[in-house]
């Protein structure tokens, strides 16, 4: 095992030798208004600082939708979460009829050979069975990776 690299149990913990790809989920844009958690910083101490985040354009359109919401919390949230995905490469990607957002981020992981930045528990386990690595939050302080990315 490389110098750069800390496993622990099925977690692999990545130096700044590697180039990612990484698509953020709309609840990870969340995490920086709910744990006070630089994102890019932290996918850079992760991934490396080539790594590359992306948005999908459904994602997009959640958080525009969400930013609209009746609900203050969730409105603020997403509004944070329009600000943070100006950082990121915006990825066109078609809906099909019976997708969820879920799905379409499944299906651009695996077409992309890319790896997904979400909380979202059934996601990730999705995420996982199809082989793509999942960036997520970890113990409230800090990101890890499930996978080798």
């Amino acid at each position: 095992m490389a110098a750069n690299r800390l496993r622990h149990n099925n977690l692999e913990f990545l130096g700044n030798d590697l180039a990612t790809k990484i698509i953020l989920d709309t609840n990870f844009l969340f995490v920086p208004s709910q744990f006070h958690l630089d994102i890019f910083e932290e996918l850079d101490r992760l991934c490396g600082e080539g790594n590359e985040p992306l948005i999908l354009s459904s994602t997009l359109e959640e958080l525009q939708k969400l930013a609209q919401s009746q609900s203050i919390k969730k409105s603020k949230q997403a509004s944070l979460g329009l600000k943070l995905a100006e950082k990121c490469r915006i990825v066109g990607i078609e809906r099909e009829n019976d997708e969820s957002n879920d799905d379409v981020i499944l299906r651009a992981a695996v077409d992309m050979a890319c790896a997904v930045a979400t909380n979202d528990q059934e996601l990730r386990r999705r995420l996982r069975n199809a082989g793509v690595p999942v960036v997520f939050l970890r113990q409230k302080s800090m990101l890890a990776v499930d996978g080798s990315v």
